[in-house]
């Protein structure tokens, strides 16, 4: 009987509205939000001696601060002289305050000196960088670091492939085992289903031997032999990611043996209180591992650190529980609906309620992640992370919009007569049709034997008399044969009726799947459903491809600030020019003193004063004096007395600026015995 699907009712049209306004709450909080900075990539916010500045004699040490604790190891900073020679021990030691020293060999010469460094910041993610400073003067240097970035090349393309596998893996092991338990139980009988949990536990867990084997390479040479380096494996066990990966492979063993059990023991149960039983106790322990697996992402990665870091663990498991869920009961409703001749309509029915939980979920632990890793409007447009972010927004409401239609399948599903299914109705069309096609067949042999007999009654007595020489003949040949002839006439008859028998085994098991096929293609919705499941498949892969991307991705809001670290402590020192009219208001009072210093950075300058009166000519002052002060350090005035050099030029030179900030520069210049004034401007040196 066919049925006509009803329209969605205000409930289904509600559902998608707050679906919909959950998903641009997730935008907008992720702009509007305004807490506290949250660190997840590390970034270098001081050194000691810092960045582009110059130090009257050689420290002992170089120290570094990191805006987040990070992964240090012996080796991690190096610190080469002009001639690219290491000048450390390269012994580090943890300072406290995310701060990291490195001691120097003694009698280093004058010269620039290159620091260089690679660490794993707290949410596993390996950075590096390079800086220089001065002993004495700068000068030139032959350092020359890698052009290659760190956690790149072949090695970081096989990590990053490794880590989309791994959630891949665990969004089909734990959605399909949770698409059996919970939609559709006997689903743990069907052989492809079966096939895709275990794919999905076979993925998981070589990505994830994979990754513990790349991790070495990945956050320290970029060379893919010390893959198999046995010592540099030991070392990644003793971090905080080879713990994770280890403890999730432990939790895997924990897995087979629930994937086991669900498609061994637990299909094969037949009493029904045993089976409910066995069910809470699978979903009770499967649950208990899924959590502890998805926790293994949470415990290493961007949720372990940064501000609320307690909450934003048990969010990140949740995030990843229903991102499974969702996507990998959509690869498991996919497959039956492909590979299995039957599904039910409560199955159908079950999972599309699970789904929309799972999006109301996503949405709510998205809105929380977002607030925690973008901040701002500038950080959501102008960061790689918030570029990421918003495709991954789209990409799930172009996914919800496509599952609105597959509702509507289902709706259609679910108004089938007497409940049935699609399946079910078709399977019942195709029995009909065999049904009425082998009565047909039935009464044809019947007509034909009939028609035969009559035509045997009347040959009768002629077939009786050859039938009397025959059987004289016979009987005659029977007696000259032996035993053994009756004997393999036997075996050769039973061995045809073998054959036979393994030949009709065949040509069932043919016709069961012609059958089965015949029932997919006479399901009247079957169809739309397979083609709107299958769009949400498509899609899912290219938003999986993205998370994995932002999990690789320094958040906008650390990008942001990092930024503003290299903005505000690590600006390259440069020639510093300050213009300055004045008036001492005696006669022939007026002019411009023009100061120069050069290079402008902490360390010793060259300073250099031009006075100019009002048309341009050069101005011979009787006194011209100098003073820097930086009122944030308490520092100064500091005096500098710049000697004539000729007509409106007055020079000092080796005048040391002791670091970079916001210094006041004060001009007092003098053009009579009474008639001077003081001019002052604050310039940014260093």
């Amino acid at each position: 009987m066919r049925t006509t699907a009803p329209r969605p009712g205000p409930t289904g049209l509600g559902r998608l509205l707050l679906v919909v306004t959950a998903l641009l709450g997730t935008v907008l909080g992720a702009v509007l939000a305004t807490a506290a900075p949250a660190d997840a990539h590390a970034a270098l916010t001081g050194s000691d001696p810092k960045r582009g500045s110059v130090v009257a004699k050689a420290p002992e040490q170089v120290s570094l601060t990191f805006s987040e604790k990070v992964a240090m190891s012996d080796g991690s900073v190096r610190v080469l002289d002009p001639k690219g020679k290491r000048v450390d021990d390269g012994k580090t030691s943890d300072l406290g305050k995310n701060t990291y020293g490195v001691k120097l060999k003694p009698g280093l010469p004058d010269g620039t000196f290159t620091v260089a460094y690679q660490v794993v910041s707290a949410d596993s993610h390996p950075i590096a960088g390079a800086f220089t400073f001065s002993i004495g003067a700068p000068s030139a240097t032959t350092v020359s670091l890698p052009d290659q970035e760190v956690g790149g090349g072949v090695v970081g393309t096989l990590y990053g492939f490794a880590r989309y596998v791994s959630y891949a893996g665990f969004i089909v092991v734990v959605g399909g085992a949770a698409f059996v338990l919970g939609c559709w139980q006997r689903g743990a009988g069907v052989r492809p289903l079966q096939r895709l949990v275990v794919s999905g536990w076979l993925a998981l867990t070589g990505a994830t031997l994979a990754m513990l084997l790349l991790r070495a390479p990945y956050t320290g040479s970029g060379k893919l032999g010390d893959a198999f380096d046995l010592a540099k494996l030991g070392d990644v066990l003793q971090t905080k990611t080879g713990a994770a990966l280890v403890s999730r492979l432990l939790l895997l063993a924990a897995a087979a043996l629930f994937i086991a059990v669900l498609f061994g023991a637990y299909e094969r149960r037949e009493d029904p209180k045993e089976k409910r039983d066995l069910a809470f106790g699978l979903a009770l322990g499967g649950g208990v591992v899924a959590i502890g697996i998805a926790a293994t992402w949470a415990l290493a990665e961007h949720a372990s650190t940064g501000i609320q870091a307690g909450l934003a663990m048990p969010v990140d498991v949740l995030h990843l529980l229903a991102v499974a869920a969702w996507l990998g009961g959509l690869a498991a409703l996919l497959l039956c609906l492909y590979r299995a001749p039957h599904i039910d309509a409560a199955a159908v029915r079950r999972f599309s309620q699970v789904a929309f939980g799972s999006v109301v979920a996503l949405a709510v632990t998205g809105l929380y992640q977002s607030w925690r890793q973008v901040g701002s409007w500038t950080a959501l447009v102008e960061t790689g992370y918030g570029q990421l972010l918003m495709v991954k927004v789209g990409l799930v409401a172009v996914l919800v919009g496509i599952a609105f239609f597959s509702r509507r399948w289902t709706g259609r599903i679910a108004a089938e007569a007497g409940g049935l299914a699609p399946e079910a109705a078709a399977a019942a069309v195709v029995e009909q049709r065999a049904a009425a096609s082998a009565e047909a067949a039935s009464t044809k042999n019947a007509s034909a034997k009939n028609a035969k007999a009559a035509s045997t009654k009347k040959k009768k007595p002629v077939a009786l008399a050859h039938s009397s020489k025959a059987g004289v003949s016979a009987r005659t040949d029977a007696d000259g044969g032996s035993g053994n002839d009756k004997k393999s006439g036997t075996d050769a008859k039973a061995v045809g009726q073998d054959a036979r028998a393994a030949q009709l085994a065949r040509q069932r098991a043919a016709m069961d799947a012609a059958r089965a096929k015949r029932v997919r293609d006479a399901d009247p919705h079957r169809s739309g459903l397979r083609r709107s499941v299958l769009a949400e498949a498509g899609v899912a892969v290219v938003l999986l491809a993205v998370t994995t991307a932002l999990t690789s991705t320094e958040p906008g809001r650390t990008e942001e600030e990092a930024k503003n670290v290299s903005s505000a402590v690590q600006q390259p020192a440069g020639p510093v020019k300050v213009s300055l009219p004045f008036d001492t208001g005696g006669q022939d009072g007026k002019g411009t003193v023009r100061l120069e210093l050069d290079p402008g950075r902490p360390g010793g300058n060259d300073v250099h004063v031009f006075a100019n009166r009002p048309n341009g000519s050069a101005f011979d002052l009787p006194e011209v004096k100098i003073s820097f002060t930086l009122k944030a350090k308490d520092l100064g005035p500091l005096p500098v007395a710049p000697d004539r050099i000729a007509t409106g030029h007055w020079s000092a030179s080796g005048v040391q600026i002791p670091m970079a900030g916001d210094w006041k520069v004060a001009v007092t210049v003098r053009t009579s015995d009474i008639d001077q004034v003081t001019l002052t401007k604050n310039v940014q040196i260093g």
